[in-house]
C-alpha cells in the first residue's frame, strides 16, 4: 500500500510502498477513508531520536473497519462499520493517568504509550492499525470524507470551548484563526457565546467572520486591538481566551484582551516553554487552563454535539502524492483550510 512518511535523517516527506499490517491483540485494521494534516504533525521533526526508518505520518482519520482481532470481537463493532478514532495507542486506557490523557499512561507496557504519526506509524496510508478503545461509530449525518479533522481539531476545539464553562452571552476570544480556531468559533456560537477572532492574517479572519464571529481584529495591523476588544465586550475584556496558535506572541495577545479573573485556555504548542508572570496568577488577574482531544470516554459528548449542530470542517482535498507540498504549506502558515487526503 502507499503511505506518506517522514524521513527524518533527510528531513523530508516521502511516498513509499509499505506492507499492510495485521491487527494484534486489542486492535482493529482500518481501511482509511480520509486523513488530514494537523500542525502537530510537524512536531515529528522535533523528536530527538530517529525512528530507525521512515515513519508514516498523520493522526487525524476516519475509515471503515477492515479486520477485527479475535480478542476484541465482542466490543460492539463489526467489519464494515464507519468509524473515527483518537490517536494515542499502546496505553492501558484504565489507569488514573489515562483518565487525563493516554500519553501519560503509567502502565508497565514496554515502550509506553505511543502517538500515531509521531512515535508510531500514523494514518496517512491506505490501511492503519488502532486500538479498539479509540474507536467510535461515525454519525450518519456527518459526511465521512470531510470528518477526519473532527478527531483532533474538532474534538480539541469542542473541549477548549466547553471546558471554559462559560454562560450563553459571555465573550470568548479565539486567538489564532487557523483550522482549530475556525472550528472553535462554530462550537462557541452553537453554545450561545459571543466570539472575537484575532489573527495576523486577514484571510483567516474573513473565514471566522463567515463562521459567525461577532468581531475580528488583525493584531498586526491594528495597534489598538486590545482597547477595542475591551470596549466591544463592555466587560473590560473577554471572559475567556483560547490560544490556538503555536506562536508564543499569541499568548501575550490573549492576556491583553482578558477581563480580570478571565480564563486563558492553552491549546497551541509553541516550540519553547511559555512564561507567565507569577504575581498575576497569584493575584487572580487571570487563570490558566489547558485542554486537548481528551480521552475516548469524552469523545461521544463532542461527537454528538458536532453532529447535532452539523459542524462540518472546512477542508481542501489533496492527493497523497502532494504531501510534501502540504507539509511545506502548513510549515509556512499559508494553508487556510484543513488539508485532507481521501483514499
Amino acid at each position: 500500500m502507499k503511505a506518506a512518511q517522514y524521513d527524518k535523517p533527510n528531513r523530508k516527506v516521502v511516498i513509499n510502498d509499505v506492507a499492510i499490517p495485521e491487527p494484534s491483540e486489542g486492535q482493529f485494521l482500518i481501511k482509511v477513508t480520509a486523513a488530514s494534516l494537523c500542525h502537530s504533525d510537524l512536531m515529528v521533526d522535533l523528536r530527538p531520536d530517529d525512528f530507525g526508518r521512515p515513519m508514516t505520518m498523520g493522526h487525524e482519520c476516519v475509515g471503515v473497519i477492515e479486520k477485527i482481532h479475535s480478542s476484541c470481537a465482542d466490543k460492539g463493532f463489526n467489519v464494515g462499520d464507519k468509524v473515527g478514532m483518537l490517536y494515542i495507542v499502546d496505553c492501558c486506557f484504565d489507569c488514573e493517568a489515562c483518565t487525563a490523557h493516554g500519553s501519560q499512561c503509567t502502565s508497565p507496557n514496554p515502550g509506553g504509550a505511543k502517538i500515531k504519526g509521531l512515535t508510531t506509524d500514523g494514518f496517512f496510508s491506505e490501511y492503519s492499525l488502532t486500538d479498539w478503545e479509540n474507536v467510535i461509530h461515525l454519525p450518519e449525518s456527518l459526511p465521512m470524507e470531510k470528518s477526519s479533522p473532527i478527531f483532533c481539531a474538532g474534538i480539541t476545539a469542542f473541549h477548549s470551548v466547553d471546558k471554559c464553562e462559560l454562560e450563553p452571552g459571555q465573550w470568548f476570544a479565539v486567538v489564532g484563526c487557523g483550522g482549530l480556531g475556525q472550528m472553535s468559533v462554530r462550537y462557541a456560537k452553537a453554545m450561545g457565546l459571543k466570539v472575537v477572532g484575532l489573527d495576523v492574517n486577514d484571510d483567516m479572519l474573513e473565514i471566522v467572520k463567515k463562521n459567525g464571529a461577532d468581531a475580528v481584529f488583525n493584531t498586526k495591523t491594528n495597534a489598538n486591538y486590545a482597547e477595542e476588544v475591551k470596549k466591544l465586550t463592555g466587560a473590560n475584556g473577554c471572559h475567556a481566551a483560547a490560544v490556538y496558535s503555536a506562536a508564543s506572541p499569541a499568548y501575550v495577545t490573549a492576556r491583553k484582551i482578558l477581563k480580570v479573573k478571565g480564563l486563558l485556555m492553552v491549546i497551541g504548542l509553541p516550540d519553547k516553554p511559555l512564561e507567565f508572570p507569577s504575581f498575576e496568577i497569584v493575584a487572580n488577574v487571570f487563570r490558566i487552563k489547558g485542554s486537548n482531544t481528551g480521552t475516548p470516554k469524552e469523545m461521544k459528548k463532542a461527537l454528538d454535539f458536532t453532529a447535532k449542530h452539523k459542524i462540518v470542517p472546512e477542508v481542501e482535498f489533496r492527493k497523497l502524492e502532494e504531501m510534501p507540498a502540504m507539509w511545506d504549506e502548513m510549515e509556512r502558515g499559508v494553508a487556510t483550510k484543513r488539508m485532507v487526503v481521501a483514499f
